[in-house]
């Protein structure tokens, strides 16, 4: 608006209050078309649903009223402001030029050669407008190529400042042997410098459960502006170097998630499944083969289970004729064996101020081996007292410390991380091919925590991305009132949406679901851009001027503002691009494929735009004209 204002004095009004009115009349149409088309590409996403749906629900009600208020803004206020501050050039040709109106008196005598040239390109291109086609046409094959090729990730791994070492002993192994591993790993991650804290857990793993050979370390770095230039996968790398020669214990070190929520680990997560109803054995025998030859792929850093069937373990039978015969319930057997071996809560009392639980269990010595099931007795139907070891036998077994599930197969949980210079998409599509591969029949697996949200998205952003395509193209046709001329629009898209994924290669940025969103904003964006050309050039299509001579004005009237406003934008996201420090990858992920996809779409766009124009309008008015002699033909008749 400001600048539709500042054009019109320069083209000779002297009273800005008649300036404005009149940038009024002739921009609201377009202002109110690039609204409607920014609210149809944000508001229909937001009801999309489950975790994807959150970032774009907050992503695009924020976008969505900022674009109202702004409209309303562009509309009220910012005319009358123009009317009360801009001012008629003045004529200084024999006035000395301070260094202001220099610069601005060479800026313009640059912009007006260069909108020479952009003129005699736009009448060039408009006699050839299979080169348009042409480069529409190759730009979304490229749009579609490149968004197939670059490697997706559901969001980018952030440096949360927060290292997990999970530790796994040979089962069995007893407390005292794991916290001396334990000890020997936080020994070694102290000498690191980047390391501000370490904390110690034994005989709890969150990846495996609770056990006398499990272990974990929590590691707290250091604040980003005391290791810069180090990441958190810098730190891993030097504590993996560090602990590599301890052969007692599975070490590996994992990276806090970027979104708590979605499982304990960044990197990737599945279950494999045994939908064949085998026994132990054979599922961890097909496991371990499964993740020997996914580990041998080069997208996999690494890949493990904290599986493990070979736990000593005490099998127990329960002699049911001998239970029944003496009157005794077999649920008393366990439950004697509940109360005496594995405890069991019977109430509270309080003490000293404080509230303490009542646990009923053997002492230690009586449960440290198998004699002591001898002084464990059963009360029968005739109330005597009878050894528990009549009724039951105990063989030593090895198995699993515990079975899950995962809907409703038995499952093995598998943690990893994809390897460096490869993202997480890359990963899953790794693991696809090895189980085609490797699992046998009767086998299969399923993505859990942040993997199933990743798979999931990668459907629900095409969805949207089509969803805002055609709501865009309702809006414009109803504005047009033509279905032929919102192409006009939609093909230029392509120009600039290359750009995001163009960007992102060159920058090593991952597609994932910041640089979709960026995406997203942009098909509003880049829409703005060909709605200002188009707006005008129909304009003045409809005054009388011819269809190439309208195309050109309209594009040279609006190449300003274009510029203005894209370059504007460019230069807002540049701290996003290169961002630093907590969610650095975010914000270098909107910024990147924003950047890329609006300086793309702004150079080469304005050039593919009036030729569209051109092209769509011309057969509107064949099909107009048509339609008008058949008319004709039936009234005569």
């Amino acid at each position: 608006m400001v600048e539709a204002v500042h054009a019109k004095l320069e083209h000779g009004y002297k009273s800005p209050r008649k300036a404005a009115i009149d940038a009024m009349h002739e921009i609201t149409g377009a202002i109110l078309s690039i609204t409607l088309i920014m609210a149809a590409v944000f508001i229909p996403v937001t009801f999309v649903g489950g975790s994807t749906g959150v970032f774009y629900k907050q992503f695009g009600v924020t976008l969505a009223v900022a674009i109202g208020i702004s409209a309303i803004n562009a509309l009220t206020l910012c005319p009358a402001l123009a009317a009360l501050f801009l001012r008629p050039p003045k004529d200084a040709t024999h006035k000395r030029k301070n260094f202001l109106q220099m610069f601005g008196a060479g800026f313009n005598a640059a912009y007006d050669s260069l909108t020479n040239k952009y003129t005699r390109s736009i009448q060039f291109l408009s006699v050839r407008k299979w080169i348009i086609l042409a480069s529409a046409v190759i730009f979304a094959a490229l749009f579609v190529f490149l968004m197939k090729t670059t490697p997706s990730s559901f969001v980018p791994d952030e440096d949360m400042g927060t290292i997990f070492v999970p530790i796994s002993l040979p089962a069995a192994a007893s407390m005292e042997r794991t916290a001396a591993i334990v000890q020997q790993v936080a020994d070694s991650a102290q000498t690191i410098p980047q390391i501000e804290n370490v904390f110690r857990v034994v005989g709890f793993n969150f990846l495996a459960g609770s056990g006398s050979n499990y272990g974990i370390i929590f590691l707290e770095l250091k604040p980003w502006d005391q290791r810069k230039g180090i990441s958190n996968q810098d730190v891993i790398k030097m504590l993996n170097r560090k602990v590599a020669g301890i052969r007692e214990a599975s070490i590996f070190s994992i990276a806090l998630p970027t979104i708590t929520g979605f499982g304990g680990t960044g990197g990737f997560a599945f279950q494999l499944q045994d939908k064949g109803g085998h026994n132990i054995a054979e599922f961890y025998a097909v496991a371990q083969k499964f993740l020997e030859a996914l580990n041998k792929r080069s997208e996999i850093q690494y890949a493990t289970t904290s599986f493990d069937p070979n736990f000593p373990q005490y099998e127990l039978s329960i002699n049911v004729a001998k239970v029944k015969e003496a009157g005794v319930g077999v649920i008393d057997i366990l439950n004697t064996m509940q109360f005496y071996y594995g405890g069991f809560y019977a109430s509270n009392f309080n003490k000293f101020g404080k509230q303490y639980r009542v646990m009923i269990q053997a002492d230690t010595n009586y449960r440290a081996n198998l004699e002591g099931l001898n002084k464990v007795y059963v009360k029968t139907a005739n109330n005597q007292m009878a050894p528990i070891t009549e009724f039951i036998t105990v063989k030593r077994v090895y198995g699993p410390q515990s079975i899950t599930r995962f809907n409703l197969f038995t499952s093995i949980s598998v943690n990893g991380s994809p390897n460096n210079g490869f993202s997480s998409g890359e990963a899953l599509v790794a693991i696809k091919e090895t189980a085609e591969k490797t699992l046998p029949p009767g086998y299969g697996y399923e993505y859990s925590g942040i993997s199933r949200e990743e798979e999931s998205s990668g459907t629900e952003s095409i969805f949207i991305f089509v969803l805002s395509l055609v709501f865009v193209y309702l809006l414009l046709s109803a504005q047009y009132e033509s279905y032929l001329l919102p192409f006009a629009v939609l093909l230029s898209m392509p120009v600039g949406l290359s750009g995001v994924y163009l960007f992102a290669k060159m920058f090593g940025i991952g597609n994932n679901i910041y640089m979709q969103i960026s995406l997203i904003m942009l098909i509003g964006l880049l829409a703005k851009n060909a709605i200002l050309i188009v707006e005008f050039a129909l304009e003045r299509r409809r005054k009388g001027m011819g269809l190439i001579e309208s195309a050109t004005e309209g594009a040279k009237a609006r190449l300003r503002p274009i510029l203005m406003t894209s370059f504007a934008f460019v230069f807002g996201l540049m701290p996003l691009m290169f961002a630093t420090g907590a969610g650095a990858y975010g914000n270098r992920s909107i910024g990147t494929g924003a950047i890329g996809g609006m300086l793309i779409g702004t150079v080469l766009g304005v050039f593919v735009i009036p030729g569209l124009f051109i092209i769509f309008q011309s057969l509107q008015e064949r099909i107009r004209a048509n339609k008008y002699d058949e008319n004709d033909e039936l009234l005569n008749v």
